[in-house]
Order: structure tokens, then sequence, then C-alpha cells
């Protein structure tokens, strides 16, 4: 049996079923800032010690059962889901939703597959209930003390949530919550995977400058901390360059060694990173810097790969001489800014195309807004992206904006230097190179797609444009060779 009685109905103002750490500091966030929460689990021990630890947090409601739980909520409900992604979900939402009436708010806040969402959005719809997909960024910590939040469904639902998600989001400095209404059913669920995609690059890149400085300098990790430390005062100001300078000056407790070389070099994923690639090929948006980021994870993963190739393929590389290392660290900052800007750029453009294919009303400079605070990839230069879709709504590329055309601009040569170094020594850079690749490609006056699609003609005859004429065309290229007119 419980510890606790069953709780009065209408007595909670939201609910949240999900007792572990991020469920339950989230339940507790909103307790703290004065709202009635209603609490479950599954395994009634999990609520059982909520209650223990951290009931003096706030005013809580705890429930044995979904039907008590569902029942101590005040009309029109909200309750929260923090349980695993897929099957899981699921089943809560069908629970939840047997027990609910029309009105009712059931709100998914893990990290889901959008069109997941966007079906079981749908399926509620029909029901006359509201299901919002809530993207929530910031960790253990963030749930806790203000994360950044993203909540997509309809207007409706929001004008009920609204209140309190702004109330227990991070604050900007200049008091605005970092929470909005990001736009119809998927919409704060792809957000938030965009956003995640944004964190896999931008890890990445920072992740490589920390490589190149250890193999090309000869840094130990306590001096590279310092420089990341450094670097955290300037352009780079960012929650991510922040941890990394303290995570590089952490020293092993059994060892004494530091922390990052006795960690083992293969990095973990949890999907977010592979479906912002997925989706971006869907829509067509070249996300190359997401891409190879997802990809050098799979790589540090692939051990018998990595095993077959040591020791057997050769790099022939270069022992390059650097003559300033000062400058050599300079190059590496203004590299890795241009690089993290490409990648955020890159992300806003699958936003942008996501809103158009999928029918969101999502206004781009919003999102940046909402990432400034509480979220993994709070960075100084956000302002500057809400600011460039403030003054230009249907911009088409972030990067052609003037403010980061000409920030981007003061980069290229240390950019250039920093990839051709790395490519001479056999240092792999993938986010540096392809984020490098792509400026040098979408600014390009022609490409060599000219040849691909010359290719395509002939052994599929999927036909051509050219560049002084108007229609489509194709050569017969196993007969004559005559160009004919294909419309």
């Amino acid at each position: 049996m419980a510890s606790f009685a069953p709780s009065p109905a209408d007595a909670a103002d939201i609910g949240v079923t999900g007792m572990a750490v991020m469920g339950s500091n989230l339940a507790r966030n909103l307790a703290r800032n004065g709202f009635k929460v209603a609490i479950h689990n599954r395994s009634v021990g999990k609520t059982e010690a909520v209650i223990a630890e951290h009931g003096t947090d706030g005013e809580f409601f705890p429930s044995e059962s979904m039907e008590d739980f569902v029942g101590s909520l005040q009309k029109p409900r909200v309750a929260i889901i923090m349980v695993k992604a897929g099957g899981p979900t699921d089943a809560v939402i069908d629970e939840l939703s047997s027990l609910m009436d029309e009105g009712d708010i059931i709100v998914d806040a893990g990290n889901a597959l959008f069109t997941d969402t966007r079906r079981r959005e749908a399926a509620l719809r029909e029901k006359g209930q509201h299901f919002v997909g809530a993207g929530v960024s910031g960790g253990e910590e963030g749930a806790l003390n203000g994360p950044s939040i993203m909540p997509g469904g309809t207007k409706e639902s929001y004008d009920r949530l609204g209140p309190m998600f702004e109330t227990i989001a991070a604050k900007a400095e200049d008091g605005k919550p970092c929470c909005t209404h990001v736009g119809a059913d998927g919409a704060g669920h792809f957000v938030k995977m965009v956003h995640n995609g944004i964190e896999y690059a931008d890890m990445q890149v920072i992740s490589e400058a920390y490589d190149m400085m250890s193999k090309a300098l000869g840094m130990d990790a306590d001096a590279i901390g310092d420089v990341f430390e450094e670097w955290n005062k300037g352009d780079l100001e960012s929650f991510l360059i922040e941890i990394t300078a303290t995570v590089l000056h952490h020293k092993d407790a059994t060892t004494g060694e530091p922390f990052v070389d006795v960690v083992l070099d293969q990095a973990a994923q949890k999907g977010t990173g592979a479906w912002t690639v997925k989706t971006a090929l869907d829509l067509g948006v070249p996300v190359t810097g997401i891409a190879e980021a997802t990809f050098a994870r799979s790589i540090s993963g692939g051990t018998p790969q990595r095993e077959a190739a040591r020791g057997v393929l050769v790099g022939e590389e270069q022992q390059l001489e650097i003559a300033d290392p000062k400058q050599f660290i300079d190059d590496l900052q203004k590299a890795l800014y241009a690089a993290k800007l490409v990648s955020y750029s890159q992300g806003f453009d699958e936003i942008a195309k996501g809103a158009d294919e999928y029918g969101w009303d999502i206004t781009l400079g919003d999102m940046a807004a909402i990432w400034r605070e509480g979220c993994i990839i709070r960075a100084r230069f956000l302002d500057r992206i809400t600011e460039a879709y403030d003054r230009n709504p249907g911009l088409s590329l972030l990067l052609s904006d003037e403010y980061f055309s000409t920030e981007i601009a003061k980069c290229i040569p240390a950019w250039r230097r920093i990839v051709a170094f790395a490519a001479s020594t056999g240092c792999p850079v993938p986010v540096f190179a392809s984020t490098l690749s792509y400026y040098d490609s979408v600014r390009a006056e022609r490409l060599p797609a000219a040849l691909v699609q010359a290719q395509r003609d002939y052994f599929g005859a999927h036909t051509y444009q050219r560049v002084d004429a108007e229609g489509t065309f194709h050569v017969e290229w196993t007969e004559d060779r005559r160009e004919t007119k294909q419309d």
C-alpha cells in the first residue's frame, strides 16, 4: 500500500506522470513556483520518494492509480507525460485519454519524433482532447531550475499551459521567459529535434578544436581548459564552451589524471541527431555540420572498423611546424565561431522548411529568443539571430544577414588555415571541413551539379534545363545524340 491517501478531486493545477529524474524535477519546479502539482508513477515507490525527499518544495498531490491522478486535476485537466519514448508513451496516452474529457490536455514533454506527435495529436483531436508535444531543453538542472520550453499544439491548449510554462521557464537577461507557442501539432517537437541536431554539431566542433590543440600543440587538458575559459568571455560565450572548460579542468578521482583522458572515446547518442539528419534529407535541406557530427559519433562507436583500420590504413601525414602557437589558437577560435554559425544557420533552414512543409506558423526569431537561457545551445549570438529575423522575417539564409556575413568574413582566412592544416596532418575535423565546404558551395556562382545532372540524363533520361533557354530537355544519348525538348 502507498504511504499516502488518495488525493482530493479537482485539487491540482497540473499533473506529471513519470517520476524519473526529469519528471520529478519538472514537478518540483512547478511546485516551487506555487502550482499545485499532482504526481504519479507506475511504480508507486518513486512517487513516495519524491514526497519523502522533496515534499517541502511545494504542494503535491500524490496518486497511486491513474484514475486517482486524473481525478485530482482541475478542469480542463493538464497531464504531463515524462516516460520512455515510443510504445510506453503511447500506452500512457491511451490510458490517460480514456479517463479524460473533451477539452482536457495531455502533454508529452519528453523527446519524441515529431511525426509521432502529429499522429498522436490527430488521434486525440478526434476525441475533442488536446495533445501537446513540448520540447524541454536544459537537462536535469534545467527541468528543476528553469528550462527552455518549446510547446506545440493548439493555441487553445497554450492559453491554459502558457502561464504555467512561462512561469517555470528560464528567463533571459531582459526578463522574458524562454518559452513560446511554437506552432500546431508536432511543431514543438520538431523545433526541439533541430535544437538537438545543432547541439550535436556544436559539441563535435568544440571537440575538434580540443583535439587540434592536443595533437598539434601538445597542450594538456588543463591548458586547453584555460583556452576555452578565455574563449567564453568573447563571441563564443555559451553554455557548451563554459562546461567544456569545466570538464577539461576536472581531475579523475581514481587516477588523478585529467578526467577527459580516462573517458573512452566512444560517444553515445539517443537518436535526435539522426532524426534531424533523416528529416533534413526528406525535406531536401543540407545540414552538413549536423550530419557530420552525427556520423562522427557513429564512427567513434564503430569499434570493429576502427580496430581493422589501425596499423593498416596509412595517413601519409605531413609534420608541420607551428611557428606561432598563439596565432594557431586564434585561428581555431575564429574557425570554431564560423563553423558554429553555419550549423545554426543550417538548423534554422530546416526549421523554416519544416514549417512550410507542415503548415506551421513558426516565428524563427522567437526560436532563437527562447534558446537564450535554460537550454544546452544557449549562446551570446542568439540575440543577433532574433534581430536578423526581426529585420527580415523572410530571410532565406541566416548567413546572408549583414551582421552574420560580416562576422563570418572575418573568420574565413583562419577557417581555411585550420582545415588545411588538419588535412595535411591527418587530424579528423568533419564539422570544421564540412561547414567550410557548405559555405563555399552556397556562395558559388556555379556548382558541378551541371555534370551530375548531365550524367543523370545519360543513364536515366532524367532530363535537364539549359542556362540559355526555357524548358526541359533530353539528349538521345544512345541514338544520334540529338537534343529534344520535353514539354
